[in-house]
């Protein structure tokens, strides 16, 4: 999902150069929010029916000829897009795909990244992708927050300081211990107005219910909002408290201020939120960091020693910054 949030920021840069183009986008309905006010039009993939197997992308191929699309780009490089992009090229059609740098990846990782130059953001490869194609775009600016005026159904009208916060991903190695959260909760309940517990269901719904029952001015969003009202209360946060995770990218559609938190992954293999300022990413300055590029590989350690190290209060000092900033 994080990767389909950083491709509107792309989407910007080819709009503006080329404001008559018809851009489809090939998604699933669910992430159609990301894409809000960018006049794109959509492909409804379905990966858990229609669309699922191989067999499933030759039918969509099918459904993008019949479209007319004049060419494809690939900024997802996975071997579902494979086998669409082969569909369509061997009917013709141009196609371009995202060159992912994973082998400069492996080595910053072996490597570490301590003094290390930062990888090329991944928004730039999509737009790299773009250009392959023949569509000269300039690299696209951040972007702009959108204001947050009036009442915001069903949270009221915002009065003091709103926190957003959104410990959990898919990945241990990118998900900030319970424990640690709880005291993080605590605390910023303590100094900010109203704080709100992003997350999914299952165990994340339980913690995030089981804080909005220990603080009166939490509020667990699980159930309350969908991804479109979620991307609306975050333009309205002062800040949002994440992990390298969706949520990152979320708040850079709406350039809402950030501080992250990274545990086995890093800032400078490419996945920042674009255009957030790299002053509000936590850290442990770690040997062992960053092990893995998606944080899917088990900590060496067993004990996950880059998140567990990075105690709430540091975390609350860097709110009180960004807010500040």
């Amino acid at each position: 999902m994080g990767d389909v949030a950083m491709l509107p920021h792309a989407l910007r840069a080819l709009r503006a150069a080329f404001p008559g183009l018809r851009i489809t986008v090939a998604t699933q309905k669910l992430f159609r929010p990301f894409f809000a006010g960018l006049d794109v039009a959509f492909l409804d993939v379905d990966l858990r029916g229609e669309h699922r197997t191989l067999a499933g992308m030759w039918r969509l191929a099918a459904e993008a000829r019949r479209l007319g699309v004049d060419a494809v780009a690939d900024v997802h490089d996975v071997l579902r897009s494979k086998a669409l992009r082969l569909a369509l090229r061997l009917h013709g059609i141009p196609v371009a795909r995202i060159r992912k740098g994973r082998a400069e990846k492996r080595r910053l990782i072996r490597s570490g990244a301590t003094g290390a130059e930062p990888l090329r953001h991944t928004v730039l490869r999509y737009c790299d992708v773009f250009r392959r194609l023949g569509f000269d775009v300039a690299d696209p600016a951040p972007a702009v927050h959108p204001g947050c005026a009036g009442g915001s159904d069903p949270f009221g009208p915002k009065e003091g300081a709103w926190v957003g916060f959104a410990p959990f991903s898919a990945h241990r190695g990118k998900t900030y211990p319970e424990p640690q959260c709880e005291e993080l909760v605590r605390l910023l309940s303590a100094r900010y107005d109203r704080v709100f517990i992003h997350g999914g269901g299952g165990d994340e719904q339980r913690f995030a219910e089981r804080m909005e029952a220990a603080y009166p001015n939490v509020t667990a969003l699980f159930g309350k909002v969908r991804f479109a009202g979620e991307i609306d209360l975050i333009a309205r946060l002062d800040c949002l408290v994440t992990m390298d995770s969706l949520a990152m990218h979320l708040a850079a559609l709406t350039a809402t201020p950030v501080v992250s938190v990274w545990g086995a992954t890093h800032p400078a293999l490419g996945f920042l939120g674009y255009g957030a300022d790299p002053r509000g990413a936590v850290q442990a300055d770690l040997p062992c960091r960053p092990c893995s590029v998606y944080g899917a590989k088990p900590c060496r350690y067993g004990d996950y020693r880059c998140l567990t190290s990075i105690a709430p209060q540091t975390i609350v000092d860097r709110v009180a910054e960004t807010i500040g900033r």
